[in-house]
């Protein structure tokens, strides 16, 4: 099977063009206050215009109030809600649209975790602890035993086209999840990079299926 992948944390039109032209799957637009890669809401709308049909359009957030991510909704075309902070099962689907939760790999309590968003469309293992914020660049250790359930897995934290394919090889994934690994500074998408992570991505799907 194909492993899907996602470009996150973009802040200008003309990387999601780029994107899009290389074949990615999905993009992710971060409305998260702190974030490095934070929108608000007017230019995450604006940015949305430049997502076309077929391309899975992802809004992340943490812990935002029901208002927000209302107001979200309203205001922009969503696909898939990616929730970040420490959200329950119920809080994440009372919005009627499937969404992805992460989960916080840094933890101990890993195992946890991945039983308790049973509504969840899939669940994005991330290298951060906790109360922090994704897209650090934080992998974690991809060898780990962990019970997997029926729910697709997204791999993220660290992943860079260096790394991808081994990552592909330990985990399996449905779909991964980048960020600063294909920029050149943070906020700003790196063509080359971007390519050479499809390319990887491409690589080890042929070697490992």
């Amino acid at each position: 099977m194909r492993t899907r992948i996602k470009f996150c944390g973009i802040t200008r039109a003309e990387d999601i063009q780029q994107a899009v032209a290389l074949g990615v799957d999905a993009i992710g637009l971060i409305l998260v206050p702190g974030s490095k890669r934070e929108l608000k809401l007017e230019q995450a709308a604006a940015l949305s215009r430049s997502v076309p049909p077929m391309v899975t359009l992802v809004c992340l957030v943490a812990d935002a109030g029901e208002d927000l991510v209302r107001a979200i909704l309203s205001r922009m075309r969503v696909d898939l809600l990616q929730f970040h902070g420490k959200e329950t099962d119920q809080q994440c689907n009372i919005y009627g649209r499937p969404f992805v939760k992460a989960v916080a790999m840094g933890d101990d309590n890993v195992a946890v975790q991945l039983e308790a968003w049973p509504s969840a469309a899939g669940l994005v293992l991330d290298g951060h602890r906790s109360g922090e914020l994704g897209g650090q660049g934080q992998r974690f250790d991809w060898s780990r035993q962990l019970h997997r359930g029926s729910q697709p897995i997204v791999l993220a934290g660290g992943l860079s086209e260096h790394n991808v394919a081994e990552a592909i090889a330990a985990m399996r994934p449905y779909a991964v999840d980048v960020s600063s690994g294909i920029e050149s500074a943070p906020r700003i998408k790196d063509g080359q990079r971007m390519q050479a992570f499809i390319s990887e991505v491409q690589r080890a799907d042929k070697q490992y299926q």
